[in-house]
């Protein structure tokens, strides 16, 4: 490894543990060259998720999303070898065979997020995680052993499992700024609207619409465990990060859990249960 290649490692794992500490803490039970990959993947895909956060308009988010496009296309304007986590991504790339077309429509959907527009429905918001959180352990788990239907089918209700938690937890932060990923018919359904969840404050129906959300999720959750099992060993420790999204989703079941108070879990609660899983026989194999 060259110093400027283990620069760009080193800038990936320190961008991932800052940012999305729960999959850094993950690629720690896999071996140094899968966890290398992985986290040039995970550090790609926090540049994309954080444009949101780094723009006021959506046109300069545009321009950012369209220079990863284009660098995943060959077509990158200059800059490429100066960016760590581009060189990073294409040497992973190459040397996994990581399909581009998934890295690319997963730029895409977050185009969504330098909007203000809601989320229409359930179909919709399925389809931005199958693209998004889903697509990540798709192409981790192709880091860590062949491609295959189990494993993508795996991936595709892990993705959803932990996507759809991810959006009951960020609530408090996404209505503060009036952004809604609560798809708007399931609000509608259960009698609640988009002024009802930005006003930040629980009621009866905004708690109706997010407990089947919740619904949702575990059962996604039932069944991505399920499938595990059918895997090949090597590739489960990527799914590790499903025993947070387990423990999560039963505490965003309880009674007294009001979804509009923002909660944070400690580094070390984190490692704590990851470790404990990755030693039970579920990702352990």
């Amino acid at each position: 490894m060259t110093a400027t290649s283990k620069a760009s490692a080193t800038f990936c794992a320190d961008l991932v543990r800052t940012h999305d500490f729960i999959r850094y803490a993950s690629t720690l039970f896999l071996p140094a060259a899968q966890r290398r990959a992985l986290l040039s993947v995970y550090a790609f895909n926090v540049e994309i998720s954080r444009v949101r956060e780094q723009v006021s308009q959506p046109l300069p988010g545009e321009m950012r999303l369209q220079w990863w496009t284009d660098m995943l296309d060959g077509a990158g304007h200059g800059g490429v070898e100066g960016n760590p986590v581009a060189a990073e991504l294409l040497q992973t790339i190459g040397e996994f065979r990581l399909p581009v077309a998934p890295l690319s429509r997963l730029i895409e959907e977050h185009q969504f997020d330098l909007y203000n527009d809601p989320m229409p429905s359930m179909a919709a918001l399925e389809g931005y995680i199958t693209d998004t959180a889903a697509a990540l352990f798709s192409l981790g788990a192709r880091i860590a052993a062949p491609p295959s239907v189990a494993i993508d089918h795996l991936a595709r209700h892990a993705g959803l499992a932990q996507g759809i938690a991810q959006v009951v937890a960020t609530l408090p932060l996404d209505a503060a700024r009036r952004q809604l990923f609560l798809p708007l018919q399931l609000l509608q359904q259960h009698g609640s609207g988009v002024e009802q969840v930005y006003s930040g404050k629980q009621t009866p129906n905004t708690r109706a619409a997010v407990d089947q959300l919740i619904s949702e999720a575990r059962n996604h959750l039932r069944t991505a465990f399920e499938l595990l099992a059918h895997v090949p060993p090597q590739v489960r420790p990527v799914f590790l990060p499903l025993a947070l999204v387990d423990r999560d989703l039963k505490r965003m079941s309880r009674a007294d859990a009001d979804p509009f108070v923002p909660h944070a879990t400690s580094r070390l609660r984190i490692l704590w249960t990851l470790w404990r899983a990755s030693r039970t026989k579920v990702f352990g194999g």
